[in-house]
């Protein structure tokens, strides 16, 4: 598990994962609401230098940010709205996975189909966003530590798993 504390730590994760991407990868980011799956994404995109900028697709629910120096395009796609594999299907995502790399938040039991091996971050918060401390309330705010895990699942990954440990602290299996 690796720690951070800001959002500036997040983007900088992100940033320095890019490297490490290749065209046809897909990555699924889970976390509850503010962990940080738009922020990491964002990380990504500069670390892609692709054209921005990146920000929720909650209301458009996927967008491509094209490569701006022959790299990988940036497909961003929000699926908290997808309710059916239909849902996932009619997006279309499998058209541009062979040319891009395929960020989806909240993606988790919605698009592992998509391919046959992916990489699983997941991002924490603390919860819930007022603690109670006796006769205290603590508010947790956008500084405060969040935790990153990952899972790299099937055979394209297997080579990155050195260099994924060494960005993003060791694999959580």
């Amino acid at each position: 598990m690796l720690t951070f504390n800001s959002a500036d730590e997040l983007v900088a994760l992100g940033r320095d994962l890019a490297p490490l991407l290749s065209r046809g990868d897909v990555l699924i980011l889970d976390g509850p609401l503010g962990a940080g799956k738009t922020t990491f994404a964002r990380g990504i995109g500069e670390g892609l230098s692709v054209r921005g900028p990146i920000t929720s697709p909650t209301f458009v629910i996927a967008r491509v940010h094209p490569a701006l120096n022959g790299g990988p395009s940036l497909v961003h796609v929000d699926a908290y709205r997808l309710e059916s594999l239909e849902d996932v299907d009619s997006l279309d995502l499998d058209a541009s996975l062979d040319e891009s790399v395929t960020v989806v938040e909240w993606g988790v039991g919605r698009v592992e189909q998509l391919a046959d091996s992916y990489l699983l971050i997941r991002l924490g918060r603390p919860m819930p966003s007022t603690l109670e401390t006796g006769s205290q309330q603590l508010e947790v705010g956008e500084d405060e530590e969040r935790s990153l895990h990952w899972l790299a699942i099937g055979p394209n990954w297997t080579s990155r798993i050195p260099g994924l440990a060494q960005v993003l602290g060791e694999s959580q299996n």
